[in-house]
């Protein structure tokens, strides 16, 4: 048996080929990935939503509704980036698995979201605190933090080392890279800017105009608004989750050498 490490890629990484990929991964199983999304959450948050602003409206006037409408928001939060994280944690699983040449079933990358929404919550707060510190204090250091956890996410998931291992772990494939994953990060906020201003201006256009919005606001969103923003919602998660799991999947084969390059050496 060989014993030997499969060597690192000498192929740079591709922001094109990340994306490739990740257009790949949604497309060979798109009933899974997208359901996914749509299920654990643009679903929840919108039946959420609904009722969430229906019992605003009721405690509107009233002497605790302050304070009951604080509640509700803070109940609704918790649940939908519970959610969040299993949908990120399910999503990871099924990318990682297009990349290994096979299709990961619902039940499969469901269980693998739940395992990991917890620590996953764990590392969004590590991340989010400190890239906002960063932003906050000198703006540099949080993009230049955000790009040493890019693929924080997924190496958790996937590897199963900890919150601060996968930050160590995010930080080392990232090296050498990080312009790459800078142009990357930027693709896909255009993408997501492309999909909510498409969204915004169909609401605009179906629900009569700047006017009709002012009066929503009083009265709350309609179900078709709410529909149609979980519609955004879901195509985003999806897209956004396996871009960065395609990223972690060039970076480990970069850095790494590729899978099907280890099984070959583990069983030679």
């Amino acid at each position: 048996m060989a014993t030997r490490i499969a060597p690192a890629s000498a192929e740079p990484v591709s922001v094109g080929r990340i994306m490739n990929r990740s257009f790949a991964a949604i497309a060979a199983n798109p009933v899974v990935m997208l359901s996914i999304a749509f299920l654990f959450g643009a679903l929840p948050s919108i039946i959420m939503g609904y009722f969430s602003q229906r019992l605003q409206i009721a405690l509107e006037g009233q002497p605790n509704g302050i304070r009951d409408s604080l509640i509700i928001s803070l109940g609704s939060m918790i649940i939908g980036l519970i959610l969040s994280m299993i949908v990120q944690g399910a999503l990871v699983r099924a990318t990682v698995a297009h990349s290994q040449g096979r299709r990961a079933s619902f039940g499969e990358s469901v269980v693998a979201g739940l395992r990991v929404a917890f620590p996953l919550i764990g590392l969004a707060l590590i991340v989010g605190l400190g890239v906002s510190l960063g932003l906050v204090l000198l703006f540099v250091p949080g993009i230049i933090l955000y790009l040493l956890w890019a693929v924080a996410a997924p190496v958790l998931v996937e590897e199963r080392s900890g919150l601060f291992g996968a930050l160590g772990r995010s930080a080392r494939l990232t090296k050498g890279a990080r312009w790459k994953v800078l142009g990357l990060t930027l693709i896909i906020l255009l993408f997501y800017s492309l999909i909510t201003s498409m969204l915004g201006a169909a609401l605009i256009i179906t629900g009569g105009g700047v006017q009709a919005m002012a009066q929503l606001g009083k009265d709350g969103l309609p179900i078709s608004w709410l529909i149609g923003n979980g519609i955004g919602a879901t195509l985003i998660s999806t897209f956004w989750s396996t871009a960065q799991t395609s990223l972690y999947v060039e970076l480990r084969d970069w850095k790494d050498g590729p899978q099907a390059q280890q099984l070959e050496d583990v069983f030679a």
